[in-house]
């Protein structure tokens, strides 16, 4: 995240002035405003099962009954969507805490207007775990020490978190090598040896351990058992130019977060809609947590994290980037 950092501050500020919404006065007009007229408000997304409240609320009509039009824009990446939001491509992205924190605190004008996901804080039943082959010898997270460990990033929310409970277990998580790799490809390279151990998600996290990985740590509850791990965010350009969308984005993605929580069911029908989840695979996963609430304790403490286990070099203002 942060090697992009620096070319996005050079730039951000002219392409938010021509590419932002807001910017023609018509778009300041709509469906907030009061003029009848539905906003156009793009978001881009990630195929994961965090996102699932956004399919829920346009399916359940909850963004248009608040005078909005949203275009979801999937990507393989929070890299690819933190840049799009700061120059002004899309309105509205989706990230999680730890890409939002490095980003603001490398100066990008970013600001959180709605939580996204959380771990259930139940461990066993999260949707993030750390998992090993039953005959690798790893059976605390103190273990990983000496061994590879695949991340999907690293320098970010899974190094750290690991990181923490490798600490909290007794051991030197320095000692633990990090390797980046996608999340679909680390099932196979558990099972094949090509590393020893694997913080991985849902769905993937249910393939791996339906070939027969085993959890020695359910690290996102165990750092904190109401940790907010992702949220919907947008620029302080958008912030500022059209405070009316943006209140009614987050009070539309709100509801959805809360009607998803309340149905849980209903998250698990619309994954078949942007994922690659099969049907039958859906109805086996652990979702995540979709409180309507941001945690803002657990967003400190992920700050926090990022400078203990040298994600940054100086403490992060939260401030910042918090609603």
């Amino acid at each position: 995240m942060r090697h992009i950092a620096t070319w996005l501050l050079g730039v951000s500020v002219l392409l938010l002035a021509a590419c932002g919404p807001g910017g023609d006065g018509e778009a300041q007009e709509a469906g907030p405003a009061g003029n009848g007229e539905l906003t156009e408000v793009t978001v881009g997304v990630l195929p994961i099962v965090d996102v699932a409240p956004i399919y829920v609320g346009i399916e359940q009509g909850l963004f248009e009954e608040h005078g909005l039009e949203l275009t979801l824009e999937l990507a393989q990446g929070g890299a690819a969507v933190i840049p799009g939001v700061v120059a002004g491509q899309i309105q509205v992205g989706f990230s999680n805490i730890t890409s939002l924190l490095l980003a603001s605190h490398e100066g990008l004008p970013l600001r959180i207007v709605a939580p996204g996901s959380s771990t259930t804080g139940q461990p066993g039943q999260d949707y993030a775990a750390v998992v090993t082959n039953p005959d690798s010898g790893i059976e605390t997270p103190a273990d990983l020490t000496g061994h590879t460990v695949a991340v999907n990033t690293l320098n970010n929310i899974g190094d750290s978190t690991v990181s923490k409970v490798v600490n909290d277990d007794g051991a030197d998580p320095s000692a633990v090598e990090f390797i980046e790799l996608g999340f679909p490809d680390m099932p196979a390279a558990l099972s094949s040896g090509q590393v020893d151990a694997a913080w991985i998600t849902e769905p993937h996290l249910s393939t791996a351990m339906d070939q027969g990985a085993v959890p020695i740590s359910w690290n996102y509850a165990e750092v904190h058992p109401e940790l907010t791990v992702a949220a919907y965010f947008t620029s302080q350009h958008v912030m500022s130019s059209d405070p009316e969308t943006v209140e009614a984005f987050t009070t539309a993605m709100r509801e959805a977060l809360t009607y998803t929580q309340q149905n849980p069911q209903a998250g698990i029908n619309v994954l078949g809609e942007y994922t690659e989840i099969e049907s039958d695979t859906a109805q086996q996963l652990s979702m995540p947590e979709f409180g309507s609430e941001i945690n803002t304790a657990t967003v400190q403490l992920l700050a926090d994290l990022a400078l203990e286990y040298d994600l940054v070099s100086s403490e992060i203002d939260v401030s910042t980037l918090l609603p």
